[in-house]
């Protein structure tokens, strides 16, 4: 999966968020979305100009900025 060919960051939308090419849907939109118990034919119903292909190529991206260390852990308390 090639995400660059489905995200895409511009100043002039949404000050330059990474977000679905050819949308004002970021991609932290659709990670709040699936976080809050959203199904992929959820958001998909909701969001008409998405693909299955546009949502696989969120978890690229997100895959990619793993690997290159751009998000980090956050503390996460021990199971008590």
């Amino acid at each position: 999966m090639n995400w660059q060919n489905y995200i895409v960051s511009d100043k002039d939308v949404l000050l330059g968020k990474p977000a679905i090419k050819g949308t004002r849907i970021s991609v932290d939109h659709i990670v709040s979305l699936l976080a809050q118990g959203w199904t992929e034919q959820k958001i998909l119903d909701n969001y008409p100009r998405l693909t299955t292909d546009s949502l696989k190529a969120v978890f690229a991206y997100l895959y990619d900025c793993l690997q290159d260390g751009l998000l980090y852990k956050r503390k996460i308390s021990p199971k008590g």
